[in-house]
Order: structure tokens, then sequence, then C-alpha cells
């Protein structure tokens, strides 16, 4: 008993850790979806194996629950749609390759026509598998039945089953792409501070355009997340979370771009200066500082828009405030460097002023006050699209809280004229 307490007490945090994985989660909730599907299809379809019902069931129950609700109903109306078309076809001709031909065509046309967008495709496959069966009228409207029961059990296990969040996975890719820009801000700082080849200044420029297709990976890991917080009742202030992860990977990118930029001017240097260094002494040695710091200033404001425990996310902040004040400080320094060297030799003097600018703009987009503003903004934005578009639900919101505050000073001035 002892050693099997000392075996969980070693693997058990990793179990419970492991047993939390989204991705795990969502392959237990597929199986049991599709499972439950085809025991209710088994009672109620006419079908010896009703496989429609589990494979509805295990298309329908998607990562999250939003995306659930909504390519579930597209997902239902394509296969309705098909099997239509299929019953109509079969009424009036067999299965022949002209006929097969007009089905395609129809059910595709059909798919558009009731706007199930990706799944059009399923409308033609829908009724091709119908076509091609013996007893068309009993099997359609079987496949009918079962794709309903796969759909509802579908949604009632994102429902019930706890959908899972994908806010740690998204957090995770922000904050991978953070520690690659401070990476290869580092190597550009590295060769500032010697003489750089042109060939070598290039390399980095093009590594600074391969982020690019990082981005991108980090924004579907972003989306993701973002649907699996709309309408999850595990996530409480999901509108804030979201906001703040976009506006996160919003500032990144300008960061990415802006270290393209600063890549490309340190190509332009290295070609205009060569043999000599980028930098004449000791600017090279502040130019890798400064990108030093402003790599490290990089990474505490991913920490900090993807962390959610105050306390922490305190301490980040008060970090990100730190490094950045030091990187504005190194940068004045660096300017005044600069600017006694063009006063000596003014050539590339537009390169040297570029690169303040560039420092600046990133300085500028981590600043804890910049993030803020653009989070009121962006909160404030949202309110008023959702008051746009839906106008009445915003006027009876209205009228319910004049009604609470009606009461309120009422009950006020009661006690006061008691």
């Amino acid at each position: 008993m002892r050693d099997m307490r000392k075996w969980w007490a070693r693997v058990g945090p990793e179990v419970v850790r492991r047993s939390r994985d989204p991705v795990i989660v969502q392959m237990l909730r597929s199986t049991a979806a599709a499972t439950i599907a085809y025991v209710i299809a088994l009672r109620l379809s006419p079908e010896s194996v009703p496989l429609t019902a589990p494979l509805t069931a295990l298309l329908v129950v998607q990562v999250t629950l939003y995306s659930t609700l909504t390519t579930g109903i597209r997902r239902v109306n394509s296969v309705v749609a098909g099997v239509l078309v299929a019953i109509a076809f079969s009424l009036l001709v067999g299965l022949t390759w002209w006929s097969l031909a007009l089905v395609i065509i129809a059910a595709l046309v059909v798919g558009h026509l009731v706007r199930v967008d990706e799944f059009v495709p399923e409308v033609a496959i829908s009724a091709m598998l119908v076509l091609g069966v013996t007893a068309v009228g009993n099997t359609a409207w079987s496949r009918v039945l079962e794709t309903l029961i796969g759909a509802a059990v579908g949604l009632a296990c994102n429902l019930l089953l706890a959908p899972p969040v994908w806010v740690d996975e998204a957090g995770e890719s922000i904050d991978g792409l953070a520690r690659r820009v401070r990476q290869l801000m580092l190597r550009c700082g590295e060769e500032a501070a010697g003489r750089t080849p042109p060939q070598q200044a290039a390399e980095r420029l093009h590594e600074a355009r391969r982020l690019d297709h990082d981005i991108t990976q980090v924004d579907a890991d972003l989306r993701q997340a973002e649907d699996s917080l709309r309408l999850n009742p595990r996530v409480r202030e999901g509108l804030l979370h979201r906001i703040v992860l976009r506006t996160g990977l919003d500032t990144l990118e300008i960061c990415t771009v802006v270290l393209r930029v600063i890549a490309r001017t340190l190509t332009d240097l290295a070609k205009e200066r060569e043999p000599e260094p980028l930098f004449p002494p000791p600017a090279g040695e502040v130019v890798e500082q400064l990108l030093s710091e402003i790599a490290d200033a990089v990474v505490s404001f991913a920490v900090l828009v993807t962390t959610s425990v105050s306390v922490s996310a305190e301490s980040a902040e008060e970090r990100l405030t730190s490094e950045l004040r030091q990187a504005g400080a190194t940068r004045d320094a660096l300017a005044r460097i600069l600017l006694e060297n063009v006063r000596r030799d003014d050539r590339q003097w537009q390169l040297y002023g570029a690169l303040l600018t560039e420092a600046t703009r990133i300085i500028d987009e981590l600043d804890t006050e910049h993030r803020t503003r653009r989070l009121f903004e962006e909160l404030d934005r949202h309110s008023r699209e959702q008051r746009e578009r839906r106008p009445r639900l915003t006027r009876a919101r209205e009228r319910v809280r004049a009604s609470r505050r009606r009461m309120r000073n009422r009950a006020a001035a009661a006690r006061r004229s008691t």
C-alpha cells in the first residue's frame, strides 16, 4: 500500500495533467458521441447497421462547442439536402452514368443554395450514397433519421461532457513566437557588434520573413482558442480572454514586421559599408545591448498577455516596464553616439536613423499604457458592434437596468424617510 502511494505521488500529477489535455479530452468525447449515437440508432433506425449516426456524431463533435453549434447545423442541412435530391431523382430515373452526373451537379447547386459553406461536397456525397442503394425510399429516410440522431448526440456531448478550452495551447504558441523573435533579434545584435558579410545579413532577413509563416500558425491556434471560449459554460469573462490574446498577437505581429525592417536595414548597411563593420565602435556594442533588451521585453510581453493569474500578471507587467525603461535609456545613448559619428562621417545616416526609429516603434508597441488603451478600444468596439447587431436585446437590457436603478433609488428614499 505504501509503495502504491509512493508510485501515485510520483506519477499522479502527470496522469492528472494528461487527462486534462484538450487532445485527449476531444478523443474521449468523440468516441463517446459516436458510440452513443450508434446504440440509439440501433433501436430507432430500421437499418441493421446504422453507421450514418455514429459517423455524423463523430463529424459534428468538433473541437469547440461554438464550432459544433455552427458546423453541426450546416452538416445536418447538407446531408438532408443530399438525401432529398436523391429521393427526387430516384422517382424519375435509375442509377446510370448520366443520372449520376445530374445528381452530382444538382446536389452541388442545392448545397450552394442552402448555404452549407464548406459542406457543399457532402450534399453530393449523401445524394450518391442514397441513390446507389436498392430500397431508395426507406433507406433515404433512415439516413435522415440517423443523421438527426448523430447530430443530436454530438451536440448533447459537447454540452454535457465539458468542451475543452484551448487557451493554454494558444498561449504556448504566442510564447513560442515571442521566443523565436527574441532569438532572431539576438543574432541581429551579435552581427551588429562585429563585421557582418552581406550574405550573413541577408540570411537574417530571410529568417525574419519566415516568421510570417509562424504568425499564420499562431493565428490558427488563437482562432481555435477564441472559438473554445465562445458559449463555453466553463469559462468566465471569455470576451476579455479573447481580446487580451488577440491584441497580444497583433502586437507581436507588428514587432515581427518591424524586426523584418531592422533586418533589411542591417542588410543594406552591410552592403554599403563592406568591408568596414556595420557600426563604428562603440556603437555596435550599444546596438547589440539595445536589441538584447528589446528581445527580453518581447518575451516578457508574451508572458504578460498569456498569464491569467493576477499575481503573476502583475510581476510580468513590472518586469516588462523595467525592461522597456532600460531599453529606452539604451536607445537614447545609442542616438547620442550615432549623432557624434554622423557629424564626423555622414555616410549612411539615413540607415542609422531608420534603425533608431524601428527600435522606438517596438518599444512603443510593447508599452503597457499603449496595451491598456488598445484593450479598452477593443472592448468598446465589441460592445458597440453588439448593440448594433442586436438593438432589441440592447434596449431590453437598458430597460431592465433602468428599472433596477429606479427600484434601488426608491428603496434608498424609503430608508431615508424612516
